[in-house]
């Protein structure tokens, strides 16, 4: 299936992660009986539906983390992101460019 989750597919991932946890994304999605590829299933659970996430505008602090770590890193976004709690690699990264 392609195109934008419903209502109801985020409501049987988190249900059917809250039940059985994180795993194998491609068997999750068929265990789940979602229509989506795992792939599909673990970026919207990553980058979406994960209770820790923080959406909204970056903070000051952030944005000077950021600086300083990717002076040290580059573009090593995933492992900025471990640094900054809530934030996805993906976010800093649309942040930076």
């Amino acid at each position: 299936k392609r195109g934008r989750w419903t209502l109801e597919e985020d409501l049987i991932l988190i249900n059917y992660i809250a039940n059985h946890g994180e795993g194998v994304w491609n068997s999750l999605a068929k265990s789940a009986g979602l229509k989506r590829t795992g792939k599909s299933c673990r970026l919207r659970w990553l980058n979406y539906q994960r209770p820790d996430v923080r959406r909204g505008n970056i903070t000051d602090e952030e944005q000077q983390l950021i600086m300083e770590l990717h002076a040290k890193w580059g573009n090593r976004w995933s492992k900025i992101a471990k640094h900054l709690p809530g934030r996805t690699d993906n976010e800093i990264k649309n942040y930076w460019h």
